[in-house]
């Protein structure tokens, strides 16, 4: 009984998604064979650890300074919840830096394929903040696509995916970001996202030696 409740609130928060947010460029990776030690290392990327996520800042300051910014662009709607916001964006940032990626690039991503909503379902059937395709979760997951509605999960996925995708592409973004849409060759998306991270970026608050002095101490995770 508990199961099927929480599919019908799974299923009423995506059809909720889908009625009152920005339609924005929902995700659809394309299947592509992989190379078995392709699939092993996307496999190992993904698995998840028992640590909770700890992304890194240069100082304390810089940590209250970017979540203070990224929390404040956040549209409330889906985020209302304070703790909910910080959770958020220490998870994005994490699982960003965990990859190799820009965290603001990220949230650009995430603003444009599912504008902030968990639980977010494209006419493709891709899930999530990141939409992720549920062929994924089969090909280097557990099989479990229900999975792919757990923030943390989705994030992880989503990352390792445009991760992927920028090694095949050799670091060329716009296409990398063409393939992560399943639109490659196409400037709609790639040109969306890179506009939304411009939006996104973070520019650190300049303090003078005083202020500083605390900071300099040691690094903030």
């Amino acid at each position: 009984m508990r199961s099927i409740l929480l599919l019908v609130l799974v299923v009423c928060a995506a059809l909720a998604g889908l009625v009152l947010g920005d339609p924005a460029h929902a995700g659809a990776q394309q299947y592509e064979p992989l190379g078995a030690s392709v699939r092993t290392a996307l496999a190992a990327a993904v698995d998840d650890d028992d640590e909770p996520p700890q992304p890194q800042f240069v100082s304390l300051d810089e940590k209250l300074d970017w979540l203070t910014a990224m929390s404040s662009r956040l549209p409330r709607r889906w985020k209302p919840d304070f703790q909910q916001r910080m959770d958020f964006l220490n998870t994005v940032r994490y699982e960003a830096q965990r990859a190799g990626l820009d965290p603001h690039l990220v949230l650009g991503l995430i603003e444009v394929e599912s504008y902030f909503r968990r639980y977010a379902i494209s006419q493709a059937g891709a899930r999530g903040y990141m939409q992720v395709m549920p062929f994924w979760a089969n090909l280097i997951g557990d099989g479990d696509p229900s999975k792919l509605f757990d923030m943390r999960t989705n994030l992880r996925y989503g990352c390792t995916i445009l991760r992927h995708y920028l090694d095949v592409e050799r670091g060329d973004l716009f296409r990398a970001l063409g393939r992560y849409n399943g639109s490659l060759g196409r400037p709609e998306y790639p040109n969306a996202v890179l506009r939304a991270w411009k939006r996104w970026e973070f520019v650190p608050v300049e303090r003078g030696p005083a202020q500083r002095v605390a900071s300099n101490r040691s690094p903030a995770s």
